[in-house]
């Protein structure tokens, strides 16, 4: 299989991922005040919308790791896992109440994710095998 067709796919996947996970975090307190009601009268949010930020974070996990593996640009592997990082530290605050954050970090973090695998799919790009591999 050919190293820049995974990275390619591995960029692709986290600017879905992370978009997804962005709109997902902006439509959520739009749903639930359509559905306060509901909310009211079950006390929380259906399990099935809280498990997506589970699986936003597993697949972007999977994006950033197959994409720090192959990027030719060093500092991008740490600005991903940072990045990556705080998204889950966010999420996990999130759901465990631990600080209160202001909800707008979320966002940020989602984009600069997506605008990082942007870069590196446009501005990385190996034209052979040995400048992706460490």
């Amino acid at each position: 299989m050919n190293i820049l067709h995974i990275r390619s796919n591995s960029d692709t996947l986290g600017i879905i991922v992370s978009s997804l996970c962005l709109v997902h975090c902006l439509a959520t307190p739009f749903l639930f005040l359509a559905n306060t009601e509901f909310i009211l009268s079950e006390g929380e949010h259906p399990f099935w919308w809280k498990s997506l930020d589970f699986i936003f974070l597993g697949l972007s996990f999977i994006a950033v790791y197959k994409t720090t593996q192959t990027t030719s640009n060093q500092k991008l592997k740490y600005a991903f896992w940072i990045c990556w990082s705080l998204l889950f530290a966010i999420v996990l605050n999130e759901k465990l109440h631990l600080v209160h954050l202001v909800e707008e970090i979320i966002y940020v973090v989602a984009i600069l994710l997506v605008s990082l695998h942007f870069y590196n799919q446009k501005y990385c790009r190996c034209n052979n095998k040995k400048c992706c591999t460490n």
